[in-house]
C-alpha cells in the first residue's frame, strides 16, 4: 500500500467514524426501530409457527430440516428461515426476512445434486413480498410449498 493510498483510507473510515458517531448521537435507534419490532413480531407469530409444521412433516418422511430465527439483532434485520435437505440432497434455505422497502420479502436458494449433473451452487431468487401486515399463514404455506417442490425436483 502507498502511503497515499493510506492516508485516502483513513480520510474515508475518520468521516465514516465522524458521520455515524453524528447520527448515534441524535438518535440511538434506527429509523425504522417500530417497523423491524412489527416485523419481528409476525416473523415469530405468523411465519414461524408454519415452518416448523412443515419441518416436523419433513422430519417425519426421513429428510433433515432445521427452522431458525433472527428476530432480536440490532445488526440484522429480522428473519425466519427454513433449511432443508433431502435425503439424498443438499441443504436449501427458504428465508422470510423484513425489507424496509418492500415488507417482508422471501427468498431460495435452491441447492442441485452434482451427482445429477449439475454444479452445486445455488441459485437463489425472490419468490415475493408482502406487507408486513398482510402475512398470513396460508401466504406462507403457498410460498413454502413451491420451495420443497423445487427442492425435491432438482434433487
Amino acid at each position: 500500500m502507498t502511503d497515499e493510498f493510506k492516508a485516502k483510507l483513513q480520510a474515508l473510515l475518520q468521516a465514516y467514524a465522524a458521520q455515524t458517531a453524528k447520527q448515534q448521537a441524535e438518535d440511538k435507534t434506527p429509523r425504522d426501530h417500530a417497523d423491524r419490532r412489527m416485523c419481528g413480531e409476525r416473523l415469530h407469530a405468523v411465519v414461524r409457527p408454519v415452518l416448523e409444521a412443515i419441518m416436523a412433516e419433513l422430519k417425519t418422511v426421513g429428510h433433515e430440516a432445521s427452522v431458525r430465527e433472527h428476530i432480536e439483532r440490532d445488526d440484522a434485520y429480522p428473519s425466519v428461515a427454513l433449511s432443508f435437505t433431502p435425503r439424498s440432497g443438499l441443504a436449501s434455505a427458504l428465508i422470510f426476512r423484513y425489507d424496509p422497502r418492500h415488507g417482508i420479502v422471501v427468498q431460495r436458494e435452491v441447492k442441485h445434486a452434482p451427482w445429477k449433473g449439475r454444479p452445486p451452487t445455488g441459485s437463489g431468487d425472490r419468490l415475493g413480498t408482502i406487507g408486513i401486515t398482510a402475512v398470513s399463514g396460508a401466504w406462507v404455506e403457498t410460498k413454502s410449498l413451491s420451495f420443497i417442490e423445487a427442492v425435491l425436483k432438482v434433487n
